[in-house]
């Protein structure tokens, strides 16, 4: 398993890249997807290792579920889309080998099969992520 400097998910999470965080706390760091579904497509990725959600400690689940409760109210005030998507992928079907879940929003008539085609989010006219960013802080700023 591969933890630390190693891992994408905990480079993310500590900020060893440059990400665009949108809340964090001690446990977790929500940054914006880099190929978004839809404007605001957030990831919640704890600060600790972990690869599977069964493997998350109390506090991590907790501040998980905390945030995607704000986020799904933010990204609600901020887009008004049609309804809000949070799911995880595990196994096999975790391309980032540490656990993340996703909040994203959505419109009616989108596909659920294509949520990871890449193609659909290119004919997507999406702002630059370090607007979205903003945007978002502050509304989570409001909303706390």
């Amino acid at each position: 398993m591969e933890t630390g400097i190693n891992c994408l998910g905990c480079r993310l999470s500590n900020k060893v890249q440059p990400i665009n965080i949108v809340y964090e706390n001690d446990y977790i760091t929500c940054i914006l997807d880099h190929a978004p579904f839809n404007e605001g497509h957030t990831l919640i990725l704890p600060k600790q290792h972990f690869v599977d959600v069964e493997e998350l400690d109390n506090e991590t689940a907790s501040s998980i579920m905390s945030a995607s409760i704000l986020l799904s109210k933010a990204l609600k005030q901020l887009f008004k889309p049609d309804g809000i998507t949070v799911t995880q992928n595990g196994g096999i079907f975790n391309e980032l080998t540490h656990y993340h879940m996703h909040v994203v929003p959505r419109y009616e008539n989108q596909s659920f099969s294509g949520f990871y085609n890449e193609d659909a989010v290119l004919d997507k006219n999406i702002k630059e992520l370090s607007d979205t960013t903003n945007l978002l802080r502050e509304v989570i700023d409001n909303l706390q």
